[in-house]
């Protein structure tokens, strides 16, 4: 026996159908797949040393296998320095920008997902027609009339391919990516803020050191000038004093130059005018050089640093693509209804016998495009293998500059370790030359050349600590900086 459905138990048979329908498609295309996870258990060509600095230098321990904490610029113990980035973080306009991007993506993700959904419109309208002959035929002909029309229509795209679901999940990656290259810029400004704060600091501590060397270096011209106007020296000896005197002073002005640009760039990093920055804090004594380093493996790094992320959410955004491109081939079925009150006086508009209603299946299906549906779905399979090797790119980037890293911070500590030894000769040898001087065992020019060499000594001390700081603040943006 046969079952008659009446008009609605059929609108309902219909949309209980499409909607089992859909709940049981699958999407086409490629699944994504995080990328495997390198197999190599250290950066560079030998494996991590557990300690760095000797002969005088502050050893750092190297701890393989742990994490950078968030903060990792507090390991530096300088309160003017935290209170720096954080308002570099607050102010810069650079994180400003990148934190829009996110809100930006996100939103475009929910609008994107409206699109699962039914859309529901209302629709009114007014109008006035006058009906032709050639419509009529031998009816009479009515006079031009008004019409009112007023009613909700809904309509639904059947995602039976998955389109909309790889549209929606081509977004989310696109987001994701957004949020990843946000937190990679706000470590890259932090480090930014780090060297430039070691800048400052690093400037203002040789300019105190040449302008102590500058003193004594006008003590040596009074006192030789004393000892030529007494009669023990000449004045060839005059001359090479104030001579040296004069070379150290060009010495300052350039340093000057420097810290101007670094307190500038520093300024523009915390989001300032750098009028506004005022007097400086920062003291390269008061920086304490971080005596653990936690170094994470390169199977946690490709987890853990932003640059690496964002590349693998591109790629997770041109997987899914194909798959847009893929259910694009198939036809598409777009379901509407629509009830309206119909009728060409407003005083009946909303009368019963003047309600309308429709329901309408529509299946569009490609036939013939010039080639052009099949060209974007090779497009985008092209826009994944690029994806493919700009994500591995970006995973060998980041472990030469991990591996850079690593290098530098042992380097700076060998090259601590000789400065402490140029630095303690040069004090000993001037010392001396200064008491064989009074015992007339050395010459003006002796002494001379023994304060040249130790204030290159000096200088040399000021900038390879500086060096040092700054390489292991470089480390720690290289291992991925604050990212959760």
């Amino acid at each position: 026996m046969s079952r008659v459905f009446g008009p609605s138990q059929g609108v309902r048979a219909a949309v209980a159908g499409t909607l089992m329908l859909a709940l049981s498609a699958c999407a086409v295309g490629p699944e994504f797949q995080r990328p495997a996870v390198p197999t190599v258990d250290h950066y560079g060509e030998k494996t991590l040393p557990t300690t760095v600095g000797e002969d005088g230098a502050p050893p750092q321990q190297l701890l393989s296998g742990a994490t950078v904490p968030a903060d990792w610029w507090t390991l530096f113990q300088s309160p003017a320095l935290n209170s720096a980035i954080e308002q570099a973080l607050a102010n810069n306009q650079n994180v400003a920008a990148a934190r829009a991007s996110v809100q930006q993506a996100q939103a475009l993700v929910e609008a994107r997902t409206g699109a699962r959904y039914p859309q529901l419109d209302l629709d009114a309208s007014i109008g006035r027609q006058k009906l032709g002959s050639r419509f009529l035929g031998t009816f009479p002909k009515p006079p031009p009339f008004t019409y009112y029309a007023f009613g909700p229509a809904v309509s639904y795209t059947l995602d039976y391919t998955g389109g909309i679901k790889r549209s929606i999940e081509q977004q989310l990656a696109l987001a994701d990516y957004q949020r990843q290259e946000s937190q990679a810029t706000q470590i890259t400004v932090a480090g930014n803020v780090v060297l430039q704060a070691l800048s400052v600091a690093a400037h203002q501590a040789e300019i105190d050191t040449m302008e102590e060397l500058l003193a004594d270096d006008r003590k040596n011209v009074e006192m030789i000038q004393a000892a030529f106007e007494a009669g023990s020296l000449n004045k060839v000896d005059v001359l090479i004093a104030q001579s040296q005197l004069a070379n150290d002073e060009t010495l300052l002005p350039p340093i000057k130059k420097q810290l101007g640009a670094a307190r500038n760039a520093l300024a523009v990093l915390m989001g300032q005018p750098p009028s506004a920055l005022g007097a400086s804090q920062l003291d390269l004594a008061a920086f304490t050089l971080p005596a653990q380093i936690p170094v994470s493996l390169p199977s946690d790094l490709v987890h853990r640093r932003p640059d690496i992320l964002a590349a693998e959410s591109q790629l997770h955004a041109a997987t899914a693509a194909v798959g847009v491109a893929t259910a694009n081939l198939y036809p598409r079925i777009t379901l509407t209804a629509g009830f309206s009150q119909e009728s060409v006086n407003t005083n009946t508009l909303f009368d019963s016998e003047n309600s309308a209603w429709n329901l309408i299946g529509n299946l569009t299906a490609p036939l013939f495009d010039g080639g052009r549906l099949r060209a974007e779905k090779r497009a985008a399979a092209a826009a994944l293998a690029v994806q493919a090797a700009r994500y591995q790119q970006v995973v060998l980037e980041s472990f030469a500059q991990v591996a850079d890293a690593l290098d530098a911070v042992q380097h700076s500590s060998e090259q601590m370790a000789a400065q402490e030894k140029a630095l303690s000769v040069a004090q000993e040898n001037l010392e001396l030359t200064r008491e064989s001087l009074k015992e007339g065992f050395a010459n003006v020019l002796q002494v001379l050349d023994s304060e040249r060499l130790y204030q290159q000594a000096r200088l040399g001390h000021v900038r390879a600590q500086a060096q040092r700081l700054a390489d292991t603040a470089q480390l720690f943006v290289a291992l991925g900086g604050s990212q959760p």
